[in-house]
C-alpha cells in the first residue's frame, strides 16, 4: 500500500518507549474501510491461504492472542497491517518500497500464474501460486514471536522460502528494540536496528542508506539480512560505491531514484525531518542541504528534541504545512501547491502508532494509538493491547456508510471538512487537542487501575477501560459531524439569505 512510516528509539521518544508509526493509504482512486479486532487463537488459521497470491503456508500449532487492523471486507484477504502480540511485541506491514530494474532481474518477484485451459484439455497449464505479500505478513508472523528480532527471523525465512512478490518496508518492536526489514527482489532481505537515540522517516522507497554486511553476516547486533546476500550483491555487479571504503549503501544498490520519487516520496522525507529537525541544516530556498527533491536524505537522524505521540500523529497528518506546496495554503501558487504527495491524504485508511512503554507493568505495556480516515481531519484513539475484544465503534465496521462507526465518521468529517477548510479548521483542531489530552489522562488513570495486577487479571479491566475512552471518543466526533456539517451546509451555493417568517 501507499504509506508513510515513522519509527521511534526508546531514547529519541519524550517517555522512553519505542514507539513504530504508520499510515495505511489506499491506491488512487480507492477507499479501504478498516476495523480493529484482537484474534484469539482458537481463531488463527493453522492452515493459511492467499486470497491474492494463493501462496499455502502451515502455520504453526501455538499461536499467541495478538490485536490488528484488518480490512471491513474480506473479498481481498485479511491485510491485517499492525497489532501487537501477548508478549508486548509490536509488527507493522506494509510500507510498500521501490526497486531498479537490476534487482528485479537478478531475483525476480514470485508473482502468481492463473490457471490456462481445464484439466484433462490439451495445453492445460496448472495454476502457480505466487509469493507472500502486505495482505499476508502480519498473519503469518506476528502470533508467533516473542522479539523484534524473532520477527525479522521468521519474516526473513518465509521470504526465502516461498518469496514475494512485491517491494515491502516492515517494522517489528519490543520494549527494548526496533528493527525495519526491506525485502529485496523476490527472495533477499535486509534489516536494520534503529538506533536508540535516532527516528527513522519512511515513505515509499526502499530506505536504508548504510548496512554492515560484516556485522549482518555475523554478530547480527544491529543488521541481519538474506545468508546470501554478499554472493547476490557481487554476483549481479549491484555495489554502486565508487571506493571499496565506503560503507555499503542498500539504497543506491537496491533502491530507485526516479522522477516519481521526487514528486511522491523525497517530499514526505524532506517535510518529516524537517519538522523534527528545524534547526540542524537550512531546509528551504537554494542554500538547502536537503529539499524536497533530494535523494540523499538520511534513513536515521537524531532529533532535535524528544519526539512525543503528537509529533508523530503531526507529521503523518502533514500536508507541507508552512510551505509553497501546502494544498490548503496561501504560499506558492497553484502548481505548487499540487505539485508533492501529501503524507495526510484524503485516501488514508487509518493509522497506528503503537508505544510500548518500559516504565509500567507488561500488562499495560502495549497502547495502539489508532485513527481512521483522512489523518489531516481525525483523532488518535488510546487502546490498551492486552485485551479480550476491541470496543464496537472501532470493531464493527462494514462496507455501508454508517456514522455510528469511527471509520465512516472520520470519512464524513474530512469530505465535508475539505472544501471549508479554514471555516472548519478550528473546530477539528478543538477536537483533536480534547480528544488527545483525555486520552493521555485516561491512559495516567487507567495505568493507576491495574498497577500491579497479573496480564490476566488486567485483561478484562483494560477491556472496559477501552470502552470508556471510545465513549468519549465517540461523542466527540458525533458532535464535530455536527459542526462540521453546518458549516458546509451554510456554505452551498443554493443557499439565500431572505427567508420566510412562516
Amino acid at each position: 500500500m501507499p504509506c508513510t512510516t515513522i519509527l521511534v528509539g526508546k531514547n529519541a521518544s519524550y517517555d522512553g518507549s519505542t514507539i513504530i508509526a504508520r499510515n495505511e493509504d489506499s491506491p488512487n482512486g480507492q477507499f479501504t474501510a478498516k476495523k480493529t479486532i484482537v484474534v484469539h487463537p482458537d481463531e488463527q488459521p493453522r492452515h493459511y491461504r492467499s486470497v491474492l497470491s494463493h501462496v499455502q503456508i502451515d502455520l504453526p500449532d501455538n499461536p499467541m492472542r495478538y490485536t490488528a487492523v484488518p480490512n471491513a471486507l474480506p473479498d481481498e484477504g485479511i491485510w491485517a497491517e499492525h497489532g501487537v502480540n501477548s508478549r508486548n511485541v509490536a509488527m507493522s506491514a506494509t510500507e510498500t518500497i521501490t526497486s531498479n530494474e537490476r534487482v528485479l532481474g537478478a531475483d525476480p518477484l514470485v508473482a502468481p500464474h492463473k490457471a490456462q485451459g481445464k484439466p484433462g484439455e490439451d495445453g492445460y497449464v496448472p495454476e502457480v501460486p505466487g509469493g507472500i505479500g502486505e495482505e499476508d505478513f502480519v498473519t503469518i508472523v506476528l502470533p508467533y514471536i516473542s522479539s523484534a528480532r524473532e520477527g525479522v527471523q521468521r519474516l526473513g525465512s518465509l521470504l526465502e522460502k516461498y518469496g514475494t512478490y512485491e517491494m515491502n518496508g516492515v517494522a517489528f518492536s519490543d520494549v527494548d528494540e526496533i528493527w525495519w526489514l526491506e525485502t529485496i527482489g523476490g527472495h533477499h532481505w535486509i534489516a536494520r536496528r534503529v538506533p536508540d537515540d535516532s527516528y527513522v522517516t519512511m515513505p515509499n522507497q526502499l530506505g536504508i542508506d548504510e548496512f554492515d554486511l560484516d556485522d549482518a553476516l555475523g554478530d547480527q547486533e544491529d543488521a541481519m539480512c538474506s545468508a546470501d546476500l554478499r554472493e547476490f550483491i557481487e554476483r549481479n555487479h549491484l555495489d554502486l560505491a565508487v571506493e571499496n571504503a565506503s560503507p555499503f549503501n542498500p539504497r543506491d544498490a537496491f533502491g530507485s531514484h526516479s522522477d516519481s520519487d521526487h514528486v511522491y516520496n523525497t517530499p514526505r522525507a524532506w517535510y518529516m525531518q524537517r519538522f523534527l529537525n528545524p534547526y540542524d541544516e537550512v531546509w528551504d530556498g537554494p542554500e538547502a542541504l536537503h529539499g524536497p527533491m533530494s535523494d540523499d536524505i538520511p534513513w536515521a537522524r537524531q532529533p532535535e528534541r524528544k519526539i512525543t505521540i503528537e509529533d508523530v500523529k503531526y507529521v503523518l497528518s502533514s500536508h507541507y504545512q508552512g510551505t509553497p506546496y501546502d494544498p490548503y495554503g496561501t504560499k506558492g501558487d497553484e502548481h505548487t501547491r499540487s505539485m508533492f504527495r501529501p503524507i495526510g491524504i484524503n485516501r488514508n485508511n487509518h493509522l497506528c502508532v503503537i508505544q510500548l512503554r518500559p516504565y509500567v507493568d507488561e500488562a499495560n505495556c502495549a497502547i495502539q494509538w489508532t485513527a481512521y480516515g483522512s489523518n489531516p481531519f481525525n483523532t488518535l484513539v488510546p487502546l490498551y493491547a492486552n485485551v479480550d475484544d476491541i470496543p464496537a465503534y472501532l470493531r464493527d465496521t462494514t462496507g455501508d456508510v454508517d456514522t455510528s462507526n469511527f471509520y465512516w465518521a472520520n470519512r464524513l468529517i474530512g469530505a465535508l471538512a475539505d472544501s471549508r477548510y479554514k471555516d472548519t479548521r478550528a473546530a477539528i483542531e478543538q477536537y483533536q487537542e480534547t480528544c488527545t489530552a483525555a486520552g493521555h489522562a485516561f491512559v495516567a488513570r487507567v495505568d493507576a487501575r491495574v498497577a500491579g495486577k497479573t496480564y490476566a487479571d488486567s485483561t478484562p479491566i483494560l477491556t472496559r477501560a477501552n470502552q470508556e475512552i471510545t465513549g468519549l471518543v465517540q461523542r466527540e466526533t458525533t458532535a464535530l459531524l455536527g459542526k462540521v456539517l453546518y458549516i458546509s451546509s451554510m456554505a452551498m451555493r443554493n443557499g439565500f439569505h431572505m427567508s420566510d417568517n412562516g
